[in-house]
């Protein structure tokens, strides 16, 4: 956790909203304590201006389990993403358990629930989902934990991420991973892709996904600034697959071709899929 992490207490007029990554999207925060570098939820900045930069704030909506119990009156059972512009189970959850909390009344109406996290705290909520409707996801961005301490600085380690993996597996849920955003020259590589898979493959997860780096508002100056202080051989090549229209649509498909030689090697193809 950021020391430095300003913490506000809000209330919200909705918490159940509808979403393309299910039926619906549930966050029970605004802003994320683990800070990644790569953070696509960094727009959310645009509609909650924050003078803190991402990272280091978090808006707790405190009346989201009363919110929750109003809107499951009407709003018809379906898949439930948790969470779309922040990490549910990122450390405040840890003492407000606002997300675990809606996740109990969700299942209690009838409701799926699909899991996206970068924290082991979903650990602790494991046995309060069990024999239930629940998928338990994991992101990873790289198996090299140097390099995910400087991208993703406050989450889970790597080891502590597969970890929940086998635990959730352990206990009968179906799981999933995040394979990204895969970062150009130092985990896209068809080595890089070849053992992601192979730890998923290992660890007989359901359903994997791949994710490359997108220009989303506010996410290149972090990004940029990152490069500078640690890669700055990158910076060129990370401006060209960016905002390069050609470019980038050369790498994206030389990706997807590492990716789908990478499946067909582990007999993974039916489990695999990309967001490019």
């Amino acid at each position: 956790m950021a020391p430095e992490t300003v913490v506000r207490e809000t209330v919200c007029k909705t918490i159940l909203q509808r979403s393309g990554l299910g039926d619906y999207a549930l966050n029970c925060y605004t802003g994320c304590m683990h800070g990644c570098v790569y953070c696509y939820a960094r727009y959310m900045q645009r509609f909650h201006p924050h003078t803190e930069p991402w990272g280091n704030f978090v808006d707790v909506k405190v009346n989201a389990v009363e919110t929750l119990k109003r809107q499951l009156r009407r709003a018809k059972p379906g898949e439930v993403f948790l969470s779309s512009a922040c990490d549910g189970w990122q450390p405040i959850e840890a003492d407000w358990r606002l997300t675990r909390r809606c996740c109990e009344l969700l299942l209690e109406r009838g409701h799926r629930i699909n899991v996206l996290t970068k924290s082991a705290l979903i650990l602790r909520d494991l046995k309060h989902f069990a024999g239930q409707d629940v998928r338990i996801g994991v992101t990873l961005t790289t198996l090299d934990e140097r390099l995910r301490k400087l991208w993703e600085p406050h989450a889970a380690s790597v080891q502590d991420r597969l970890q929940v993996l086998t635990a959730a597996k352990q206990l009968d849920f179906e799981t999933s991973v995040m394979f990204g955003p895969l970062l150009p020259g130092l985990s896209d590589s068809r080595e890089e892709i070849n053992a992601l898979l192979q730890r998923a493959f290992q660890l007989k997860v359901d359903e994997i996904w791949f994710d490359a780096i997108n220009p989303r508002p506010r996410v290149w100056p972090s990004v940029a600034a990152l490069l500078r202080a640690k890669f700055p051989h990158l910076l060129p090549r990370y401006r060209r697959i960016l905002f390069d229209q050609r470019v980038r649509a050369e790498y994206l498909q030389g990706l997807r071709a590492r990716i789908e030689a990478a499946a067909d090697r582990l007999a993974l193809s039916d489990r695999v899929s990309t967001c490019m």
